[in-house]
């Protein structure tokens, strides 16, 4: 990383650099600091996927004294337009983190995101059914290219884990003699067990039969080569929705809902509370209720269980 404070070095001549350093100087500069060295793996590969996306719009060699505020504005709307609100909220955030490391080395001098208000969402409530998430799972393993795909996919579904934690998944987190996976969120840092079906079991060993010489259980799959890392989020999300729709599924539905699927059919299945957080992770309660929606299942199951303790049938 380029050092701007040396000795010897005086204010007309950092004033200059500031006006030819471009946004790839400062983008790479960032990935070369300890801020960035410090992150996760998973986190530092979601970060250079957001920063990507920020130079394959704005331009690499874009002077970053050109970038005013109402500049990344325009470019956030397009994000926010174009690949939808989240996307655009996730490159606001790191392109603002790469803003302030670069004016604390001296290599800029403001922030043209800092006042670049995030706009809200709603939060996702979509599930899918067992049919659909079936329906894209045949498809996804005719297809070889496909295949990891499909193998993170049924392993959030099976698992009710995140898809970033599956993505980074490697053969050394599964025991193929006890069935189980061992696990360290990525987002709570919780630790999780959790067995597995026999189905999934017979999908892991085939996968590390064909793919076990590298350390991720589902890698990237490029050009009819296995690739020795992972997907990353935005590489997995495009491969997904191209299964969708070859599967002929409503592109309502999103691979970030397995997770939530997963969580629901244990709600519907009367799974208790403390049991449904020893598999999300979860350490409050409270965190867990945006999964709890009124479905009728539950609520059949709860006029059910009313009625055989002798309330309610009063005629």
């Amino acid at each position: 990383m380029t050092t701007y404070n040396r000795k010897g070095e005086g204010m007309a001549y950092k004033e200059r650099f500031r006006k030819v350093v471009t946004l790839e100087r400062l983008c790479n500069d960032y990935m070369e600091s300890l801020s960035y060295e410090k992150l996760s793996p998973a986190t530092r590969r979601d970060y250079a996927t957001w920063m990507g996306n920020c130079i394959a719009t704005v331009g690499a060699k874009t002077r970053v004294i050109t970038i005013d505020t109402p500049t990344a504005q325009q470019h956030y709307n397009l994000w926010a337009e174009q690949r939808g609100i989240p996307t655009a909220n996730h490159i606001r955030s790191v392109m603002s983190r790469v803003f302030n490391f670069s004016i604390q080395v001296g290599s800029c001098f403001h922030n043209p995101f800092a006042l670049i208000a995030k706009l809200s969402h709603r939060s996702r409530k979509e599930t899918w059914t067992k049919e659909q998430v079936k329906q894209f799972l045949e498809v996804a393993f005719k297809e070889f290219k496909w295949r990891s795909v499909g193998m993170i996919v049924y392993m959030a579904y099976t698992w009710g884990q995140r898809l970033g934690d599956m993505r980074e998944l490697k053969w050394e987190n599964y025991s193929f003699d006890d069935r189980v996976l061992k696990l360290e969120q990525s987002k709570r840092r919780a630790r999780v067990e959790l067995p597995t079906t026999d189905s999934l079991h017979d999908l892991l060993v085939k996968q590390h039969e064909d793919m076990g010489f590298q350390p991720y259980i589902a890698p990237k799959i490029a050009y009819g080569k296995i690739k020795e890392e992972p997907y990353d989020k935005v590489m997995l999300g495009t491969i997904g929705r191209d299964i969708r729709e070859a599967a002929g599924l409503p592109d309502t539905l999103q691979l970030m809902d397995m997770r939530r699927t997963a969580i629901t059919e244990m709600v519907d299945a009367g799974v208790s509370l403390p049991q449904i957080m020893a598999v999300s992770g979860h350490e409050n309660p409270q965190s867990v209720k945006p999964y709890m929606k009124n479905t009728l299942t539950s609520s059949s199951e709860a006029c059910r269980l009313r009625l055989e303790a002798g309330g309610g049938d009063i005629l």
